[in-house]
This record gives structure tokens, C-alpha cells and sequence, in this order.
């Protein structure tokens, strides 16, 4: 895909009010990702992955086959493997409980590799404010134009948004300053190497092992993994948090890719007992359990 010059936009600041109502939606739970139901072109249920990660939806080959969708011209897809082609279809309208995107030109991939019928990516959740209660296993779906309410107790941090994704600015890893991504759709946090390059300046970080992670195209990723002596997101700080060290390609995509980055993966969002999203409005919700 063509690349595009990313505005400036002014620092984040801590807000603090922002709630989330809206219809409800159960969810499934393999380890910790999060499924929802879809409809698509008005048929469905459909089993989807949820990936706040992942910069545009895709869907199934078998489901692609199974409904007819129309072929649309091949993209040059990103995920934690690296790039490749993909073919794509025409999806007129996608259902998430009382919310519909229309006219996505989705992506194909194997139901096998992705775990899922298809994914739901940023692409659909653009004026969207989504929920993710970890602890119930439900996702809340809302138009992020209706009324917002504030919670005693949250924690709510504004974003910048680039290329559609909400990227945390505070965010301090053992007192340095950082950048992060939610990325629903990972079950390991990950970091990129200047992340590496800076928290191993004079500190003994231990023994890394080796972790394999497979992506949603079928590819084995090969990462390290150490502990964060200390990660600090607002005002919420947690200690020795395993993170998978490796450039993947999102960190290039969101424009990460040149300064120490986190992609946080549900491993780490399970922590919370809900974590909320609202795209249009650049804020992130934790709330702690």
C-alpha cells in the first residue's frame, strides 16, 4: 500500500471521562483473544477475531467462497510475518450487533491460520467505541457520536491517532519514555529493537528464551522474550512484564519502527478488567480489577 504523510498532532493528556453503553455482545475466549459474532452481507453469525492491531478486516476464503463475495484488486497485506499479497473481496455490510459498516474491501486469508471465520480490524471500528471486559468475556460496541459517561475508579488516557490506529504516548518503561499500540489481536506483548537497544544500556535484563508465535498468514515469528523490570500506562504501573522482542511490520506501519515501541497484546489487557477503545474520540480506558 502507498505510503501517506502522517499529520502532527499535539501531545496526548489524560482525560477522564469516558464510559461506554451500547449493545452488549458475548464473546468467546481462546486463551485470551476475543472472538465476537458478525453478520456479513446480512448473513452470519459469523465467528470473528477481535484485533484493534490489525489496520484493516479481513475475512475467510471458505466464508468468502461460501457467500459469493464479489473479488476486488489484491492488497499488499502487513502482519507479524512481514508483507505479502493477498486477494481481497467486497464485503457491502458488516454487522456488529447494532452497529453496520458498510463497503469493506476485505482481504482473504485461511480460517485455519487466522483461528477465526474472518477479523474485525481498525477499518470497521473507525467510529466505533468498543469495550473489551475481560473478566465477563463480552465486547460493547457503540457509535462513538452518542453521550459519554465517566466511571469512579478508571483510568483514561488520550491518544494520537496515525493511519487509523491509536497510538498510547503515555506510556514509561523502567522511567524512559515510550509508545504503544492495543493489539487485541496478539496474545503476547511484543516490543521492537530500539525498545531492546534502550533497556539493555546498563542493565542485566536475564537470560532471554526463544518464542515462536504464528501469524495470521500461517508464518512462524521467531522473537525473544525478557521481563520488563517496569511498565507504566497513565497512572497504572505494573512490574516484570514479559515482552517478545522482534520488528514486526506493525511497528513500521504505525510509524514505530524508529523509536522504542510496544505492540500490548491481550497477555498483558487481561490484567484489567475492561479495557475500552474509542477511535474517533483518541481515548483508551483501563479499568483496573
Amino acid at each position: 500500500m502507498p505510503s501517506e504523510q502522517v499529520p502532527t498532532i499535539p501531545p496526548a493528556s489524560i482525560d477522564e471521562s469516558l464510559e461506554i453503553t451500547g449493545e452488549s455482545l458475548a464473546v468467546d475466549s481462546l486463551r485470551s483473544r476475543m472472538f465476537l459474532d458478525v453478520q456479513v452481507n446480512g448473513k452470519g453469525p459469523f465467528r470473528f477475531l477481535v484485533d484493534s492491531g490489525a489496520d484493516r478486516s479481513v475475512i475467510g476464503a471458505l466464508l468468502a467462497a461460501q457467500l459469493g463475495l464479489p473479488a476486488e484488486d489484491p492488497v499488499i497485506l502487513r502482519s507479524m510475518a512481514g508483507t505479502s499479497t493477498a486477494r481481497t473481496v467486497l464485503i457491502e455490510t458488516m454487522t456488529l450487533g447494532s452497529s453496520v459498516i458498510e463497503t469493506i474491501t476485505a482481504p482473504v486469508l485461511s480460517e485455519r491460520d487466522m483461528g477465526a471465520r474472518g477479523i474485525i480490524g481498525i477499518d470497521a471500528l473507525a467510529d466505533q467505541r468498543m469495550m473489551l471486559d475481560f473478566q465477563n468475556k463480552r465486547v460493547t460496541i457503540q457509535d462513538s457520536r452518542q453521550p459519554v459517561y465517566s466511571e469512579p475508579g478508571e483510568i483514561v488516557v488520550t491518544a494520537r491517532r496515525r493511519k487509523g490506529q491509536l497510538i498510547l504516548t503515555q506510556v514509561n518503561v523502567d522511567g524512559d519514555r515510550s509508545y504503544a499500540v492495543i493489539d487485541t489481536g496478539s496474545e503476547l506483548t511484543i516490543g521492537n529493537s530500539p525498545m531492546l537497544k534502550r533497556l539493555s544500556r546498563g542493565r542485566r535484563l536475564g537470560e532471554a528464551r526463544t518464542v515462536e508465535m504464528v501469524s495470521v498468514t500461517g508464518e512462524i515469528v521467531v522473537a525473544r522474550l525478557l521481563y520488563l523490570p517496569e511498565l507504566r500506562i497513565g497512572g497504572v504501573i505494573m512490574r516484570n512484564v514479559p515482552v517478545a522482542f522482534t520488528d514486526a511490520p506493525p511497528f513500521a506501519l504505525f510509524g514505530l519502527d524508529k523509536q522504542p515501541a510496544l505492540l500490548l497484546g491481550t497477555d498483558l489487557l487481561e490484567n484489567f478488567r475492561r479495557v475500552s477503545l474509542d477511535f474517533r474520540n483518541r481515548k483508551v480506558r483501563f479499568v483496573l480489577k
